[in-house]
C-alpha cells in the first residue's frame, strides 16, 4: 500500500512515520513525500532514516518527489498538509488582523478567512491531480482551515476526502482522565464545525457524567479547558467548548494578549523551524532526529501559549506533549478504511441531516462511524440556539470565502471577512484585505478582481 504525504517536508511528518513503523499491520510498504521545498524534504528524510534504523526492518520504504503528479500517481491514501505562502503567510494573517484591532489567529476570525482564500485554489489543484492520477485514493485533509478546505475539495473528490483535526480527541482524552475512565468506554456527544464545537454529554454505562464534572471545580482544574474557561463559565454553558472557542468567549482578553505578545505564534514557529532546518543541513540521521525531537517538544509546550498566559492556566499537561494527535487520527482513518475495521472518530464530513439547521452538503465536525465504506456521521444531540447561531454564521463565512476564491472576487473576500463575527466591520475587512494583497503575491493571484 502506498501513502503519499503532501507537505512531506513538514514538521509533523516524522510523527506519521514513527506511527507507521509501530503498526506494520497497516500494510504501508511505501511512503512518498512531496514538497515544493527540496531542502526541507532532505532534512525530514534524515530524521526518518534514524527512525527506520530503530524500527527493526518494519519501516516502509521512503521516496521523495517535488513533482505533484508523480507523488500521487497510484497512491492508495493521500495526506494533504499544505501551507500556501508558508509561515510568512501565517504571520501576515496574524499581524494584519492585530494591526486593525481584531484577533490574529490563523484559523479563527480574519486569519481563517485570509488563510482559506489563498488555500482553496491550491487545494482544488491538488484535488484535480489526485482525481486524474489516483482516482481510487482516499484523501485525508490536514490542511487548515480544515472544514472549509475539506468542503472545497469535496466539489472535486466527493466522499473520498475526509477532514481531520486532533482538538476533539485531545479534549476527550483529558475529560476521560478527569473522570478516571478509559476513553474507549465512553460515548462523547460533540458537534459543531472545525475549531467551533462543543462537548455536551459523556455517557458511561448509560449515565451522562458531564454534569458531575462541570459541578466539580477540583476535577475541572485537572484539564486544560477547565483552567482555560473557568468552572463558573463551563457550568453556565452546560458543556465544554473546543479550546479555540476561548477566542470567542474571551475575545477582549485574547486580543489584549495577542497585542502584548512579543511574537505571534507564526513568528515563533518561523524562527524555530528556520533554526531546525538550517541547523541540521548535512548532519547525520541521529543528530537530525535529536534536534527534531527537542524542537517538537518546544513546539508542543508553546501551543496556544497566548490563552494559557492570559488565563494563568500554567503549562500544558505532560500527557499532551507526547504526540499522538493529527498523526494518530489520520492513521486511525486509514486503518478503518484500509482494513475495514470499524472505528468511531470525530471527522469533518458532510452533514446529511445530522444538524437539521444546515443543508446536507455542509461539512461539519462530529463523531462518525467509519469503516471500509467511509465515514457516516452519528446522531448527536441538538445544539442550543447560541451554538446554532455561531455555526450558521461561520458556515456562511466559509462558503463566501470559497466563492471569493473561486471567482477571484475581492468584493466577496471583503464580504467573508465582514460577516465573520470576530471581525464584524466592513472598513476593518477592507483594511485587512488591502494589507494582505500588498504583502502576499499568493493572495493577489487568487483575487485579481475588484
Amino acid at each position: 500500500m502506498r501513502l503519499t504525504i503532501l507537505g512531506g517536508g513538514g514538521f509533523r511528518v516524522p510523527l506519521v512515520f514513527r506511527a507507521l513503523c509501530e503498526d506494520p499491520a497497516l500494510g504501508v510498504d511505501e511512503l512518498m513525500l512531496h514538497d515544493v521545498d527540496p531542502a526541507r524534504l532532505t532534512v525530514v528524510a534524515s530524521v526518518l532514516e534514524h527512525l527506520a534504523a530503530s524500527a527493526g526492518g518494519r519501516a516502509p520504504a521512503v521516496r521523495l518527489s517535488s513533482d505533484l503528479r508523480d507523488a500521487v500517481r497510484g497512491a492508495d491514501f493521500v495526506f494533504s498538509a499544505i501551507r500556501v505562502a508558508g509561515l510568512q503567510g501565517r504571520i501576515c494573517d496574524e499581524r494584519s488582523a492585530l494591526s486593525h484591532g481584531v484577533i490574529g489567529q490563523e484559523t479563527t476570525g480574519a486569519g481563517g478567512v485570509t488563510y482559506g482564500l489563498r488555500t482553496v485554489p491550491a487545494a482544488l489543484q491538488v484535488a484535480d491531480v489526485i482525481a486524474a492520477e489516483a482516482p481510487a485514493a482516499w484523501v485525508i485533509n490536514f490542511t487548515n482551515p480544515a472544514g472549509l478546505v475539506t468542503e472545497a475539495m469535496r466539489a472535486r473528490l466527493g466522499d473520498r476526502v475526509i477532514g481531520i483535526c486532533d482538538s476533539p480527541v485531545g479534549l476527550f482524552r483529558r475529560v476521560a482522565r478527569a473522570l478516571d475512565v478509559d476513553p474507549a468506554t465512553a460515548t462523547f456527544d460533540y458537534a459543531g464545525l472545525n475549531h467551533l464545537g462543543w462537548l455536551r454529554r459523556v455517557v458511561i454505562g448509560g449515565e451522562d457524567r458531564l454534569p458531575g464534572l462541570l459541578a466539580d471545580p477540583d476535577r475541572l482544574q485537572c484539564i486544560e479547558e477547565g483552567r482555560l474557561f473557568g468552572q463558573p463559565w463551563l457550568r453556565t454553558l452546560g458543556s465544554i467548548p473546543n479550546e479555540y472557542l476561548w477566542y470567542w468567549y474571551f475575545r477582549t482578553d485574547a486580543l489584549a494578549s495577542g497585542r502584548a505578545a512579543e511574537q505571534t505564534r507564526g513568528e515563533f514557529l518561523l524562527g524555530q523551524q528556520q533554526a531546525f532546518y538550517d541547523g541540521v543541513q548535512g548532519a547525520g540521521a541521529e543528530t537530525s532526529y535529536a534536534r527534531w525531537e527537542q524542537a517538537r517538544r518546544d513546539r508542543e509546550e508553546s501551543y496556544m501559549a497566548d490563552s494559557r498566559a492570559a488565563t494563568g492556566s500554567g503549562e500544558r499537561d505532560s500527557y499532551d506533549l507526547d504526540g499522538g494527535g493529527y498523526d494518530q487520527v489520520a492513521l486511525a482513518v486509514m486503518r478503518a478504511v484500509g482494513t475495514d475495521a470499524p472505528q468511531t472518530l470525530v471527522l469533518n464530513v458532510p452533514n446529511r441531516g445530522t444538524l437539521p439547521f444546515l443543508d446536507d452538503d455542509a461539512v461539519i465536525e462530529v463523531p462518525c462511524r467509519i469503516d471500509g465504506s467511509g465515514p457516516v456521521p452519528m446522531a448527536v444531540g441538538a445544539l442550543d440556539l447560541h451554538a446554532q447561531g455561531l455555526v450558521t454564521s461561520v458556515k456562511a463565512v466559509e462558503r463566501t470565502t470559497i466563492a471569493a476564491a473561486h471567482h477571484g472576487s475581492r468584493e466577496l473576500a471583503v464580504k467573508a471577512l465582514s460577516l465573520h463575527p470576530l471581525v464584524g466591520s466592513v472598513p476593518v475587512a477592507r483594511a485587512i484585505l488591502a494589507d494582505q494583497l500588498a504583502a502576499l503575491p499568493e493572495l493577489a493571484q487568487v483575487l485579481p478582481h475588484t
